[in-house]
C-alpha cells in the first residue's frame, strides 16, 4: 500500500483529505502566546482579525518537526507500506527537506522502506493539484515510482494567481522593501502574484484589486484555451469570503459550466500576502514558463 502525506499549506478541505485518504501534517501559526494547528483552526474566524494585525506584529509559522514525519513513516514502514509525499515548495518552506531527513533515518532502520517525495514547486491550490493528482495515479493501482511522476507533472500544468488589497503585509514578511509598499500604496498599485520555480513573483501590476481580478481572470481563460483544457480549479481567499464568493458566483461560474468550490488559503501562506482573492487552476497540458527543470527532478527518491 501507498501513503499519501502533504501537508497543510496544501490547503486541501478536510473531507477531501479524508475521502481521498491523504495524510496532512500540519504546519503552525504562533499569534502572540497562542500557537493555532494550520490544519484544524477555524481559518475564517483567524482571517477575520487579519486587518488588525497590520498595526502591530503579524503571526508567524513554523513547520512541522522531524519527529512528527519519523513517527508517520516508522508506522508505514512497520506496516510494510511504502510512502509518497507530496510538499510546499522548497523556496518557500523547509517542510519538504525535514521530511527527507525523517525518511531516510526511517530507512536505517527499515532497509526495505520505500519512501518518494516530490517538491511541488508552489503553495496553495497550485500545491494540490498535484497532491489530487498523485492520489488519481494511486486509486487508479499506480506503483510508487508512478505516482510520484504523475504530481511532479502535474506541477508543470497548475497556476496560481492572487491579488492583495494592500502590500503592507508584503512589506512586513520582508516580500518587498518599506519605500516600494509605500509608493505601491499611495498610488494603489496591486501586484498579481504567482509561483514561478518554486520562488513567488509578481507577473503584472494593476491599480487596485478590483482591476486586478478581471486581467486574474483573462489570464485563466488564455492559459485553459492555449493548453488542453481545464482539469480543475478553485477560488480562493485570504480573509473575508464576500469578494471571492461573489466573484465566483457572477463571473467563474458561468464560464466553466458549474459551481467551483470557494476555499481560504493556509495562513501559512496568507500571512505573508494579506486580504486577498486569487484564482488555482491545472490544465490538461504544461504551461509555458511555470518550472523550467524537468518535472521529475523534483522527486527525491529516499
Amino acid at each position: 500500500m501507498i501513503r499519501l502525506v502533504t501537508d497543510s499549506v496544501a490547503s486541501l478541505p478536510a473531507d477531501v483529505a479524508k475521502k481521498r485518504n491523504i495524510e496532512v501534517v500540519t504546519l503552525f501559526i504562533h499569534e502572540g502566546d497562542t500557537e493555532h494547528v494550520d490544519a484544524t483552526m477555524d481559518l475564517d474566524a483567524f482571517y477575520s482579525r487579519l486587518p488588525e494585525m497590520v498595526a502591530g506584529e503579524i503571526p508567524t509559522s513554523s513547520q512541522p518537526s522531524q519527529k512528527t514525519f519519523e513517527d508517520i513513516f516508522e508506522e508505514a514502514a512497520v506496516a510494510g507500506d511504502q510512502v509518497l509525499g507530496v510538499f510546499i515548495s522548497t523556496g518557500l518552506s523547509g517542510t519538504l527537506n525535514g521530511a527527507v531527513r525523517a525518511a531516510r533515518a526511517v530507512k536505517a532502520r527499515h532497509l526495505d522502506f520505500k519512501a518518494m517525495m516530490v517538491d511541488t514547486y508552489s503553495t496553495g491550490g497550485d500545491e494540490m493539484f498535484p497532491v489530487l493528482a498523485a492520489a488519481d495515479a494511486i486509486d487508479a493501482g499506480a506503483a510508487l515510482e508512478e505516482a510520484a511522476k504523475a504530481a511532479a507533472h502535474a506541477v508543470e500544468r497548475t497556476r496560481f494567481l492572487f491579488a492583495p488589497e494592500t502590500l503592507t503585509f508584503l512589506k512586513k514578511g520582508g516580500r518587498i522593501g518599506k519605500a516600494a509598499a509605500l509608493l505601491g500604496n499611495l498610488v494603489k498599485i496591486v501586484p498579481v502574484l504567482t509561483v514561478l520555480d518554486g520562488v513567488p513573483k509578481d507577473i503584472a501590476k494593476t491599480r487596485t484589486q478590483k482591476k486586478a481580478m478581471p486581467w486574474m481572470f483573462d489570464k485563466f481563460v488564455e492559459e485553459v484555451g492555449a493548453h488542453g483544457g481545464l482539469h480543475d480549479m478553485v477560488v480562493h481567499y485570504i480573509g473575508t469570503p464576500e469578494v471571492a464568493q461573489k466573484w465566483e458566483r457572477e463571473v467563474v461560474r458561468p464560464f466553466v459550466g458549474h459551481e467551483v468550490p470557494v476555499i481560504p488559503v493556509s495562513p501559512v501562506v496568507g500571512l505573508h500576502v494579506g486580504p486577498a482573492v486569487g484564482l488555482a487552476y491545472i490544465c490538461n497540458e504544461p504551461l509555458e514558463g511555470k518550472i523550467t527543470i524537468d518535472p521529475e527532478e523534483l522527486i527525491t527518491v529516499v
